[in-house]
């Protein structure tokens, strides 16, 4: 009997289906939609609906609200962040399911 290497989670086993790849990718979306609503929640939250409360509050050395900022500025900076966490939770989860990337 010969040792038959195990699938990694993202490919379908003969019949198509893997057990593993569904937590996978149900873990993936999992992450998705909990940074797409961080994003949200400054850019839309922080950038409009709270715009005038947080114009009330100058950045120090610079003079401009805070408001205005996170309008112009601090949505793109979030989402620049939020790339790179989900980078590194990418990473780990692939490490998890055996699907990284990485040298040997």
């Amino acid at each position: 009997m010969t040792d038959t290497p195990e699938t990694p989670a993202t490919v379908g086993g003969p019949d198509g289906k893997n057990p593993r790849a569904g937590d996978y990718w149900r873990k993936n979306l999992q992450y998705l939609g909990i940074l797409l609503a961080v994003w949200f929640a400054v850019s839309y939250g922080a950038g409009i609906l709270f715009v005038e409360q947080l114009n009330r509050i100058r950045i120090p050395g610079t003079g401009f609200p805070l408001g205005f900022w996170f309008a112009q500025q601090g949505s793109i900076y979030a989402f620049m962040v939020l790339i790179f966490v989900y980078v590194f939770l990418m990473n780990r989860l692939d490490q998890e399911f055996d699907v990284d990337e990485g040298g040997e």
